[in-house]
């Protein structure tokens, strides 16, 4: 599986291969007929506490990396669930936060290369 990040706002690509939304909410102003995401893993997200603790806050980034990654750890069904749909081809990791060095989908893409 051949992984890339992209902000679910963004225009979609025919190079996107499969794309998966890993945000717990559905994405502000954004109508699900127009986002072009063939699958949703809302479970594969940090948790609601993890993400009103972090608040996207860059000071708690180190934290946050942390705390996720050990939330990853507990959710091999859904690691399970990505890894089938994407295969051998590309997957888009989509995210709806602004910023683009600070957010889930960035560990999470980290936690799947390190093959956890």
């Amino acid at each position: 599986m051949m992984l890339r990040l992209k902000r679910v706002y963004e225009p979609s690509a025919e190079d996107d291969g499969l794309r998966v939304l890993v945000d717990r909410l559905w994405p502000r102003g954004l109508k699900k007929d127009e986002a072009h995401v063939d699958l949703w893993l809302k479970e594969i997200a940090p948790s609601a506490e993890l993400r009103r603790w972090f608040g996207h806050d860059p000071k708690k980034w180190i934290g946050f990396r942390h705390r996720y990654r050990a939330e990853l750890g507990a959710r091999n069904d859904q690691i399970a669930i990505l890894r089938q749909s994407g295969g051998r081809g590309r997957v888009t990791l989509l995210y709806s936060a602004k910023d683009e060095a600070h957010n889930q989908a960035i560990v999470l893409k980290e936690f799947l290369e390190e093959g956890r």
